[in-house]
């Protein structure tokens, strides 16, 4: 139970009738879940509104609403009005869990790509470095020892701010959080004081209905992170830095190659070897030091930056950031996956022409013999996707293997169909194997040494989506069976 007054005490609102004594039991914005006595919020979402429905939410036990419009309540319950009832939910959400996010250091990462590998990398080197660090992200959160599947990049506000609070109890002093333009236009982290924003690098994407609807209206909430933290950390070199910092009111950082920079990065070193691709690099600036990552490409340097810099605002040592480096990964991020032969595989989650091609370079300045392109696209999605990724395969790798991803509602034949479409408009060498598993198979049977083969679109997806279920198929899992059965023949 909480004080209604309590709850409200740092939002701006309006009482429209009733009372502000007395306690609630819960705070619900979902209809599903409303309890007796509790404090429920109004929320419009693209095909619910939930200020329709209030009749039916008082009925079931709601002794408050919070609405943004006017709506009818019967005596006995109390109404408040406020301007924004997504804004309201999150600072509503920060006083039930006591305002947790005040108790740790919450460093938040947004950009259009390397932000899963940034949060997991500043992660890695923190505990290496003995804090006890939480994360919230696009593959999971995680809390102690506890891992939770995620649903969206940055969760609802109630839900961050519970992960806040049983990280809190279990001990973290660090929280790092993925930060959407979604999350952020949607006040899914209103009233966080981020200690720490970082800024990754802004290309075009989320622009569409239900999205957003400008690249300008992009920048902006991402810039808006900048106006929320204490500190901020930015890719000076990406061509967009002026456009997401403008307005900025926090201390700033920069990383980059750019002479610029805070942290600057220079004569960068591709490294490769047998089943390994990594970069080497010297940084210069308010740090002096050599590193040496074990994933490949100019975007690990970015990511790595942005790392190495939030870890001096925590004093973390030298020797602790060059052990960490080497040894920090995520899953299904340009993950290595060792192999008895003398060829380099790996597993990404590129799932759109942009990430693609962007892999696909990076592999080919370490001058594979071959490089080999294993993915497919899911169902019930753009077919311009499909022809984009085809494209993009034909063109970058010196073979293309189409196979499944997540068909969904559709048939996988038809969407390998659409992938050759956008083949067809190269001169690239690929064949169509529509079992996944059947296409790890074909990859690795016919591996030549120094090829590079890049399972891409899965990621840290260990399920496939078929006619609305969900069926086990974890890649790791895949490629072990085949090379027992290979071993065995």
């Amino acid at each position: 139970m909480k004080e209604l007054s309590a709850l409200l005490s740092e939002l701006d609102y309006r009482l429209i009738k009733g009372t502000m004594e007395g306690a609630v039991s819960a705070l619900v914005y979902d209809t599903r879940k409303v309890t007796e006595g509790c404090l429920f919020v109004c929320i419009k979402g693209l095909a619910y509104d939930s200020h329709e429905h209030v009749a039916e939410i008082v009925a079931a036990g709601a002794r408050c609403i919070v609405a943004e419009r006017p709506v009818e309540v019967p005596e006995g319950v109390t109404l408040i009005e406020v301007d924004d009832t997504r804004y309201a939910l999150a600072i509503l959400s920060s006083a039930w869990f006591d305002w947790p996010a005040r108790r740790m250091k919450v460093i938040g990462v947004t950009g259009t790509k390397g932000k899963t590998t940034t949060t997991f990398m500043i992660k890695g080197i923190l505990e290496h470095a003995g804090y006890r660090v939480g994360l919230i992200g696009t593959i999971e959160a995680i809390i102690g020892d506890e891992r939770i599947p995620a649903d969206n990049t940055t969760p609802e506000s109630y839900l961050i701010q519970e992960y806040f609070s049983r990280m809190v109890e279990a001990g973290c002093e660090i929280c790092v959080m993925e930060v959407s333009s979604q999350g952020l236009m949607m006040h899914r982290t209103a009233g966080i004081p981020f200690e720490i924003g970082i800024f990754t690098n802004l290309v075009p994407d989320h622009i569409g209905p239900n999205e957003h609807a400008s690249f300008e209206e992009y920048a902006a909430c991402k810039g808006l992170l900048f106006r929320q933290c204490r500190h901020g950390i930015a890719n000076i070199d990406d061509e967009n830095f002026d456009l997401v910092l403008d307005g900025h009111t926090c201390d700033l950082e920069t990383i980059g190659f750019s002479e610029k920079a805070d942290y600057r990065a220079s004569d960068m070193k591709l490294l490769g070897g047998e089943g390994y691709l990594g970069v080497r690099y010297h940084i210069s600036g308010k740090l002096d030091m050599d590193v040496e990552i074990d994933v490949p490409g100019r975007f690990s340097v970015y990511n790595s930056l942005v790392a190495i810099a939030v870890c001096e605002h925590f004093r973390v040592s030298q020797s602790d950031l060059k052990e960490a480096l080497r040894v920090v990964k995520t899953k299904g991020r340009i993950e290595m996956i060792p192999m008895p032969g003398n060829f380099t595989l790996m597993i990404d989650y590129a799932h759109n022409a942009m990430a693609l091609e962007s892999l696909l370079n990076t592999l080919r300045e370490y001058h594979p013999k071959r490089l080999v392109s294993v993915f497919g696209c899911g169902g019930n999605r753009s077919k311009l996707r499909r022809y984009e990724m085809g494209e993009v395969s034909g063109r970058l790798a010196d073979l293309t293997i189409i196979t499944s991803d997540n068909p969904r509602y559709e048939e996988p034949q038809a969407i390998i169909d659409d992938i050759k479409i956008g083949m067809a408009k190269t001169d690239g060498d690929f064949v169509e194997i529509c079992d996944r598993k059947e296409a790890i198979r074909y990859a690795i049977g016919n591996a030549l040494d120094g090829d590079v083969i890049v399972l891409a679109g899965k990621g840290h997806e260990d399920y496939q989506e078929i006619k609305g279920v969900k069926y086990p198929m974890d890649e790791r899992v895949l490629i072990q069976e085949v090379l027992k059965e290979l071993a065995e023949r």
